[in-house]
């Protein structure tokens, strides 16, 4: 019996030794932690001087591994400053927005019982992730003292996944939808981007005399013509959300999302007179359009689209959100109607918005990251909201900029 007893003091003693014990915001560390949590790897990372803040990051569409947006460069620039971080990489790839609210908590949860409890914590999500953030501030102010959606589809992913299906119906009236993708409005479940679509998209841009074509989907879109076809190669970035991504969500829904029954296809005359010097005839295309305003997919899997997520602007923590002058993938049009949804909630104290002078999705620089990191940390803690001063031209960042108002209808 003691000789039992002696190997249990043993073992026990072993575990104590090889997991930390819960500390407060100023214990020492540093800590770096790796692992799975209910299933999702987790990264975390606590500085020496941690000052008690705890930035956690929600990542974007593909799966990885990052305690802060930009990867590890932006991770030791934030643990110089005394930052504890932390990410998770979600329990599945895709449009996982369920279940990054859900992992991003347990591991703020997972931090508290494992490290200590943060005097302030803060989320800050890109891309999709900007959804977790949006959508986790309104539910969970208990948790979370403030958050930072960067590149972020303020408008919420039905009004976003809508816009995809805008780009499928304007692609059918000028190309046709290929019978081999599924529909428009309901694609095909298994359809690839790389083996399905990029062949005929890339046949189709390479002659020339599809150009006007191809400048109707992107007016319908309301997309940038800066880098469009080259560079950045928006119109090949849509396609994968109009395409492969949306067929992705669709499984995760149990159907179709995208509705145009509420939808207004139009084209501003400027927009008409530069497509008819192109040789194509915008009322005649946008007629077919609104001729098909019968998207109506199934209310189960709308309200899948609904839940993760639709915003009601209810925020009762700061929200401070960062876009690039020019994202075709995330349209800055975004911020406009996220301002307009916070405004109708009466919640516009709670809302800053600042953007910078760059071209690309969440393409910001160490300096602009951390420039808001802290920015929003001094909004937690003061109760003041940051001045101009915090975002310098010099930094990159736009004081002036006025986002376009969110296209179709």
């Amino acid at each position: 019996m003691k000789k039992v007893v002696l190997i249990g003091l043993l073992v026990l003693s072993f575990l104590l030794a090889s997991w930390p014990l819960p500390t407060t915001a100023t214990a020492q560390g540093p800590v770096e932690l790796e692992g799975t949590l209910h299933g999702a790897p987790y990264k975390i990372r606590v500085p020496a001087n941690w000052n008690g803040t705890l930035l956690v990051f929600a990542h974007g569409y593909t799966r990885r591994l990052e305690a802060a947006p930009g990867g590890t460069p932006v991770e030791n620039a934030l643990l110089a400053r005394g930052y504890a971080l932390a990410g998770s990489a979600y329990l599945t790839d895709g449009w996982a927005v369920k279940e990054g609210i859900a992992d991003t908590l347990a591991l703020v949860s997972f931090f508290k019982g494992r490290i200590g409890e943060p005097q302030y914590t803060i989320l800050w999500g890109t891309s999709m992730g900007s959804v977790v953030a949006f959508k986790s501030i309104e539910d969970y102010p208990n948790v979370y003292d403030g958050v930072i959606p960067g590149c972020g589809l303020g408008a919420g992913t039905p009004r976003n996944f809508d816009l995809t299906g805008a780009i499928a119906l304007a692609y059918d009236v000028t190309f046709g939808w290929p019978s081999a993708w599924g529909a428009p409005e309901d694609v095909r479940d298994d359809l690839n981007f790389q083996r399905d679509v990029v062949p005929v998209l890339l046949a189709q841009v390479r002659d020339r005399a599809n150009f006007g074509r191809f400048e109707f989907i992107r007016l319908v879109l309301g997309g940038p013509a800066e880098d469009f076809y080259t560079g950045s190669n928006w119109l090949f970035q849509d396609f994968f959300f109009v395409t492969e991504a949306r067929a992705e969500l669709e499984r995760r829904a149990g159907g179709p999302v995208v509705q145009n029954l509420d939808h207004v296809y139009r084209l501003t005359p400027q927009e008409k007179a530069y497509l008819a010097a192109l040789g194509v005839d915008a009322d005649s295309l946008l007629a077919q359009m609104n001729a098909r305003r019968n998207f109506n997919p199934p209310p189960k899997a709308r309200r899948y689209l609904e839940n993760y997520a639709e915003y009601t602007g209810q925020i009762t923590r700061p929200v401070l959100t960062l876009h690039t002058r020019i994202d075709g993938l995330v349209l800055p049009a975004n911020m406009s109607a996220y301002r307009e949804t916070v405004r109708q909630a009466g919640r516009e104290e709670n809302l800053l918005q600042v953007y910078t002078d760059s071209v690309g999705h969440c393409t910001f620089t160490v300096a602009q990251l951390v420039a808001v990191a802290e920015a929003m940390d001094s909004w937690v803690r003061t109760g003041m909201r940051p001045s101009a001063s915090a975002f310098p031209e010099a930094l990159g960042f736009l004081p002036n900029f006025v986002p376009p108002p969110w296209p179709q209808p």
